[in-house]
């Protein structure tokens, strides 16, 4: 089962629908509570990530036995430094997200702290962040 999520650019009202729906579906799944918070977690950064810096896309979240799968798809306009973006701290956020919470500049480096698995390709026409968090992990980082 794949399950898709729309995100819109700028909506900060509707941004952490999409993490949010995927909690109550591990919930429901009475996941380990450490492997549900860094899914979630990770879930919402990429989210508000495409919320903040793109012209919006969309989130898939699918699971097998052996994992679990976030994968965000953005419309542009892209990451122009990759590993400039990969510091803690760094951020191209405006007055606007922070005035509303965000752009601390800790999107990527949580993402890549709590995933298993990150991989991120971008160019001028997008990005695609995928992430994998394995069952029965022992990740310790929350």
């Amino acid at each position: 089962m794949v399950k898709e999520y729309q995100i819109i650019a700028r909506n900060f009202d509707l941004a952490g629908r999409a993490s949010s729906d995927i909690k109550h579906q591990l919930k429901d799944m009475m996941i380990q509570s450490r492997l549900m918070k860094r899914i979630c977690a990770a879930s919402y950064e990429a989210e508000i990530n495409v919320v903040i810096h793109s012209v919006g896309g969309y989130a898939t979240f699918q699971f097998d036995d052996t994992a679990f799968y976030l994968d965000f798809y953005d419309d542009g306009p892209g990451i122009s430094d990759l590993e400039l973006a990969m510091k803690e701290g760094y951020s191209t956020a405006n007055e606007i997200d922070h005035m509303n919470g965000f752009g601390a500049g800790m999107g990527l480096p949580n993402m890549k702290r709590l995933a298993d698995v990150l991989k991120v390709h971008t160019d001028r026409f997008g990005t695609h962040v995928h992430m994998a968090f394995f069952r029965g992990d022992t990740h310790d980082d929350l």
